[in-house]
């Protein structure tokens, strides 16, 4: 435990103690209900992508699995660090908003933070626009984790950063051979409630070349 850390740990949970009860209330439930609203965010990507090009809705189709395949990784990498959780292990500190979860739930990466970095990117990676809403509520959600009380700020950094890494590379590495699953998913002899999962065939825009005249 850095001794830095552990002061700015101690400085965000006594000013979130020192809020109004609406503000730690809804600190409580956003950190568990970002999940869903990212959640509601791929189901809506996913949807849109049905009316796109075979990539894009590759990609959109990879980015829950991405932020999946992250999670997973940042649980394997808690059982190797074993980082002992903030509200049990800085002395001294104000008691967490949220209650400190049982011995063994280990603290660094956080889960959520990881989590929140791999699908506001993914989701940017299906629909560039979306960033500007999925970075800030990545932002907050791995914020809310430190307010609450159950992880240090660098627990929820490395999260943010370790979910994007993974994820992203995850999608990218994965790309081709799923762009070329929705294409055969998406031809005429699939079975029908395939083919409405996929949506129908759409191809992508001609390349424009252009035309040199003398």
């Amino acid at each position: 435990m850095d001794f830095e850390d552990a002061e700015l740990y101690r400085d965000i949970t006594d000013f979130a103690r020192d809020t109004p009860t609406w503000v730690q209330h809804t600190a409580e439930i956003w950190t568990e209900a970002g999940l869903l609203l990212f959640g509601a965010l791929f189901l809506t990507t996913w949807w849109r992508a049905r009316r796109s090009t075979p990539r894009a809705f590759a990609i959109a189709a990879l980015a829950p699995l991405a932020t999946a395949v992250a999670y997973v990784c940042s649980e394997l990498l808690k059982s190797v660090v074993a980082q002992e959780r903030p509200c049990r292990a800085v002395p001294g500190a104000t008691a967490s908003l949220a209650a400190c979860p049982p011995p063994g739930d280990w603290s660094f990466p956080s889960n959520h933070a990881t989590i929140a970095g791999a699908a506001a990117l993914t989701l940017a990676l299906a629909r560039h626009t979306l960033l500007w809403l999925t970075a800030p509520l990545a932002l907050l959600m791995a914020f809310s984790r430190v307010f609450v009380g159950v992880h240090y700020p660098h627990d929820v950094a490395a999260g943010l950063a370790f979910g994007a890494l993974v994820a992203v590379a995850a999608v990218r590495l994965t790309t081709r051979p799923a762009t070329r699953l929705a294409e055969a998913m998406r031809a005429a002899s699939a079975p029908a409630f395939v083919r409405w999962v996929t949506g129908p065939q759409v191809t992508g825009p001609q390349e424009s070349r252009p035309s040199y005249r003398r």
